[in-house]
């Protein structure tokens, strides 16, 4: 976790510098604050949160002002006890951390066991007497956990943990943070009845590699304690200081310094020419999920964007009864304004808990894999961070192949890595990798270690802006239509489907991929399936160039001479779930693979 020593470090805050990889390895520090009060960025001002926990009375946190430090409150020396426990069946740790119903995670110490396996997982080194981020994206039961968290934290010697204030903080913003906790089960639904999640960080910020998640998971198979800090609840309902001898708190304002990051990366000023522009209609939905706490500071107060084009922007524990998706499935609401008469000129959403994102223009859907093939052809012109022009691109193997086309017009390394945003963390570390994504609505670059929802709304409209600089009111903009269909007839298009198949049988699914390895193990180059012919059939295998570290089995692939591919894989971020993507029509599919394959296919059609 290189976590950071509190000797070197004032208490309120702490300072990072930012390697812009992309200048000549230069470093730009930049005053960041680091979850620090001194920016003048509201706190909250405008936004609710739902059933504020309940405090100790023995913790006093008082309000602070935006220009001072935060009030201490001050303890007697911390005591730490052990409580017993026993193992759970079920906690290994898929792409994008535990992710449980909310009910199981609220069964006596199973949250608890979890996190005390992940610090029996790790060098006392990396944590002991250093500072942690933990943050979330206001679902349901967060507040519980961040109670559980910050105790056991304390009573395995962390020094000091930094909170956003009522738990919010969005991935993206932890992850420039270095790395912590992340209370989120990212785009799936909230509330007593849905899903819950838990995500660890490590050293640079990105998601913790799998040398760490699976030593978390041999030792909840053997777990028999539980170290934890024997304080009161902390008031996360306000900023503020409190300070336990050797263990303090501090809840922290999640925006300010995620927001300077962001005005060091792209042209605010250039930005906010198209937002303020009377001719230009802009609409961000944040799915009442965490980035509603990012979007009126960042897009209006900074921005110049209307008020009222924030929609869905108070982040609720059950995200409002929605699906906090940002698809053209659940986020059906949005796609109806912009194909709407007189839709607006842009509109995005993200996420709940910020690393996604949908771009949408008036009457016009950018795929994941065009936007972030779009954001890396246009970079180097549009946005400062990449003034010097991308070191390589990469995207996941289920992605389409249109990034791989620019990577090669631009002569940049291109790499294919493995659905999981921690795959891409090693190349950008060693300089490799500086734009990425997913087709899964995960778009990002080497600002930080994780993909990155309003990044990627602020790379779009740095494109849309850069567009139109000159042009005067009344002349007819460039749109997203435009540059998408621009973009196309420069590098060609990439047509690309996904079905998902939710809640599965999972003995049902699992014999599918089985029968599917068995049909690969079968499979010859020149086979032919209809009017296609099969180039390789293989289950995607991942070397990482930079360490050499190996995985396998990472989806179900038959590619064909023409550049089509199939494949399959199971989800493990929700369990039971089937994914298939397929840059073949549909009714086509059907008959290129045999009828077992399809059986709830075609069903479901």
């Amino acid at each position: 976790m290189a976590l950071k020593s509190l000797t070197s470090m004032p208490s309120s805050s702490l300072s990072r510098k930012f390697k812009n990889s992309n200048a000549n390895d230069s470093t730009f520090s930049h005053p960041i604050k680091s979850i620090s009060f001194l920016n003048p960025i509201p706190l909250f001002s405008s936004i609710s949160f739902k059933n504020a926990s309940q405090v100790s009375p023995s913790v006093t946190v008082k309000a602070s002002s935006a220009s001072s430090s935060p009030p201490t409150t001050v303890h007697q020396e911390l005591k730490i006890k052990t409580v017993p426990t026993q193992p759970f069946e079920g906690q290994k740790t898929g792409t994008s951390g535990l992710r449980k119903k909310v009910k199981v995670f609220m069964q006596e110490n199973y949250l608890a066991n979890w996190i005390q396996a992940l610090f029996d997982s790790l060098p006392p080194e990396d944590y002991k007497n250093g500072v942690l981020v933990l943050g979330g994206d206001g679902r349901y039961f967060n507040r519980e956990a961040a109670q559980i968290i910050i105790k056991i934290a304390a009573g395995n010697g962390v020094g000091k943990v930094l909170v956003g204030m009522d738990g919010i903080m969005s991935t993206p913003a932890v992850s420039a943070a270095n790395g912590g906790f992340i209370m989120s089960a990212s785009h799936n639904p909230g509330g007593p009845d849905y899903d819950w999640g838990i995500k660890f960080n490590y050293s640079s910020g990105q998601p913790a590699p799998e040398s760490i998640t699976d030593k978390i998971y041999g030792n909840t198979l053997s777990i028999s304690e539980i170290k934890v800090g024997d304080i009161p609840d902390v008031d996360l309902s306000r900023p503020g200081l409190v300070d336990y001898g050797a263990f303090s708190v501090e809840v922290v304002d999640p925006v300010a310094d995620y927001l300077e990051l962001m005005e060091n990366v792209f042209d605010f000023s250039l930005i906010r020419s198209l937002l303020s522009r009377s001719d230009f209609r802009f609409i961000f939905d944040a799915m009442h999920a965490v980035t509603g706490a990012y979007a009126k500071p960042i897009f209006v107060d900074k921005l110049g964007a209307s008020p009222d084009s924030i929609s869905n922007g108070v982040p609720l524990e059950d995200f409002g009864h929605g699906h906090p998706d940002p698809n053209l499935t659940y986020a059906k609401d949005l796609v109806d304004i912009l194909y709407g008469d007189n839709g607006p000129d842009f509109g995005a959403a993200s996420d709940g808990d910020g690393d996604r994102n949908m771009i949408l223009g008036r009457a016009f859907f950018v795929t994941p894999s065009d936007s972030v093939a779009i954001i890396a052809a246009n970079a180097q012109e549009t946005i400062p961070y990449f003034k010097t022009g991308p070191k390589g691109l990469a995207r996941s193997m289920p992605t389409s192949g249109a990034l791989d086309r620019v990577a090669e017009k631009l002569n940049l390394p291109f790499y294919e890595v493995p659905t999981g945003w921690k795959f891409f963390g090693n190349l950008m570390d060693e300089g490799k990798l500086s734009i990425c994504g997913e087709e899964s609505f995960g778009t990002g670059s080497d600002h930080i270690r994780e993909k990155d929802g309003i990044w990627a709304v602020l790379a779009w409209l740095s494109i849309i802006a850069y567009r139109n600089k000159d042009k005067k009111l009344g002349e007819k903009l460039v749109s997203v239509s435009d540059v998408v269909n621009e973009h196309w007839a420069t590098y060609g298009r990439n047509f690309f489907s996904r079905y998902d198949y939710e809640e599965c049988e999972s003995e049902g699914a699992n014999k599918m991929i089985e029968y599917l390895r068995d049909l690969v193990s079968k499979s010859k180059t020149g086979d032919k399936y209809g009017s296609y012919t099969l180039q390789f059939a293989d289950d995607f295998n991942y070397t990482d160039p930079v360490d050499g570290s190996v995985v396998s089995k990472q989806g179900v692939r038959f590619v064909f001479t023409d550049g089509s591919r199939i494949i399959f894989r199971l989800s493990v971020c929700i369990a039971f779930d089937l994914l298939l993507w397929s840059c073949v029509p549909l009714l086509q599919l059907s008959k290129l693979l045999p009828a077992s394959c399809f059986s709830f296919l075609l069903v479901n059609e």
